[in-house]
């Protein structure tokens, strides 16, 4: 019996299986499977072909071969994917700690009359607070909006530095580096007796955050074009992960605490603090340098000089770092990379100041808190796991649309809430849209360009969405607080039918190919 002869072994990853077809003489095609084994991706060692339903083996060494129609290729994921996975869910579980406690550490340090830099910053605003009427339990809300949208802001600016860094001296070094200042950012919260010294972890914080950017840089050191959604996919899962476990655990620490006689907030940092160590022993122990030093950047300033072009926000939008591309192409790169930045502007800002609307208007306890964010996080992996995961190549526009559509009454209806039936009915179709529109207008985005095109419109996207959160808290905290939550919510609503539009424009000036019709 003679096997067709299907691809020259060089074009398979270590570990590939393939499925081959024979033709033997008297008899009809009989199915073949063959296992390829290399000693690393792109080397083939040796090629096992064994004919299904017979003992029959036939061994042949490297040789050409042409591929078959029916050929179905599994790739496994490399090791190091999974340690990077790991190292993500924990290092989520401790930054994501801190989001029910906001309201309470805030009350914590305006209640502490000796706290300078939080009562200083009362006096300044007071002239403003009279003007618009804001009762002082929203100057809380105010100065998280400041903090938060300067943790984004630091991280908008260091995460392609950081990016440049490592296609130099390599991501596991880098990675190590961005886990220290974390783990830093993490000692200094568990001490932070004042405002002060809170407001300096956030900073540290927010300048060592790079490892999710570079995370992805891994996934594309690591995995072929064709494994890459998978890749991409552990991540998703770390973050779902992260955000649904994490709070829960930050509210039964904090609550625990109270018992205990400890500022509330001590043991979710202690636990922040030995996520990050945790993480750390499994980086250096553990994870294998992904990208190899003959395949490393030789020039600082040129990483740097790129790193440039992810700051500037002029190159953002105009996609600027993208170079070998047709104009219509980047134009319709362009509207949607406006589509997404304007999007996660209006939604940031309304979503940071979520858990302390739930704290003013409903008294919610940080147990409370946290099961406000458990039951969002359940339903945002319902929706990603049994329904954007499985929506047809090409129908992406349709699922964002929904979403965009859902979002709308979603705020309003969480604006105008006074009751808990209300309001688990608006954070409902908040989850809902959560887990569509982002990762929609994200993959639509990963269709263009060349395959060494697509980190490059990824690492943009990246960039607009931080840009996008660096500013969206302060300004719709400002809002929340000079026109009440009630109408800041209804107007960043309202101001979501802006995207909307811009999604339904994208339906028609879409590329063919990118997108089915309906």
């Amino acid at each position: 019996m003679k096997p067709f002869i299907i691809a020259k072994p060089e074009t398979f990853q270590s570990g590939t299986t393939l499925t081959l077809f024979s033709a033997q003489s008297g008899q009809g095609m009989k199915r073949l499977r063959a296992g390829i084994k290399g000693s690393r991706p792109g080397c083939l060692k040796s090629k096992n072909i064994i004919m299904e339903g017979s003992s029959e083996t036939k061994n042949t060494q490297n040789g050409d071969v042409r591929k078959d129609s029916k050929e179905t290729v599994q790739e496994k994921l490399a090791p190091s994917m999974y340690i990077i996975f790991l190292v993500l869910i924990i290092d989520l579980l401790g930054f994501t700690v801190i989001l029910p406690l906001l309201p309470s550490i805030f009350d914590h340090y305006g209640n502490n009359k000796e706290d300078h830099l939080y009562h200083w910053m009362e006096k300044s605003v007071r002239y403003f607070q009279g003007l618009f009427g804001a009762p002082d339990e929203f100057n809380k809300v105010l100065f998280a909006g400041f903090i938060g949208s300067v943790f984004s802001g630091l991280q908008f600016l260091v995460a392609p530095i950081f990016g440049s860094l490592s296609d130099v001296y390599g991501r596991k070094t880098i990675m190590i580096i961005s886990m220290i200042g974390i783990g830093i950012s993490h000692a200094v919260w568990c001490m932070a007796s004042s405002f002060s010294l809170f407001v300096i972890a956030r900073i540290i914080g927010g300048l060592s955050r790079a490892n999710i950017s570079l995370s992805t840089a891994i996934v594309t050191d690591l995995c072929s074009e064709k494994n890459r959604g998978k890749g991409m996919a552990l991540i998703g899962i770390a973050f779902a992960i992260g955000f649904i476990v994490g709070p829960t655990i930050g509210a039964v620490f904090a609550s625990n605490a109270v018992k205990s006689q400890k500022d509330f907030y001590f043991y979710p940092a202690v636990f922040a603090l030995l996520t990050t160590i945790t993480s750390l022993l499994l980086l250096i122990l553990f994870f294998k340098e992904s990208l190899p030093k003959d395949k490393r950047a030789t020039s600082i300033g040129q990483g740097l000089s790129k790193a440039y072009q992810f700051i500037s926000p002029s190159s953002l939008f105009s996609f600027s770092p993208l170079v070998d591309i047709g104009n219509k192409e980047k134009k319709s790169l362009q509207k949607i990379g406006f589509t997404y930045f304007l999007f996660l502007f209006i939604y940031s800002g309304l979503e940071y100041s979520l858990s302390f609307l739930m704290h003013t208007r409903f008294n919610f306890t940080k147990m409370q808190q946290g099961k406000m964010f458990l039951f969002s996080g359940l339903i945002m992996i319902l929706v990603q796991g049994g329904y954007v995961r499985r929506i047809p190549q090409g129908r992406e526009i349709v699922a964002s649309k929904i979403g965009a559509v859902l979002i709308i009454p979603a705020f309003i209806i969480i604006g105008f809430a006074q009751n808990l039936i209300f309001l688990y009915i608006g954070l409902a179709l908040y989850a809902f849209a959560s887990a569509t529109v982002v990762p929609c207008l994200t993959t639509i985005a990963s269709k263009f360009g060349s395959t060494s095109q697509k980190g490059t419109v990824l690492g943009i996207f990246r960039s607009l969405g931080s840009l996008a959160r660096a500013f969206g808290p302060i300004v719709f905290a400002v809002a929340y607080w000079s026109l009440t939550p009630t109408v800041s919510y209804t107007l960043g609503g309202i101001l979501l039918a802006v995207p909307l539009k811009c999604i339904l424009d994208l339906r028609k000036e879409l590329p063919t190919g990118v997108m089915k019709e309906d």
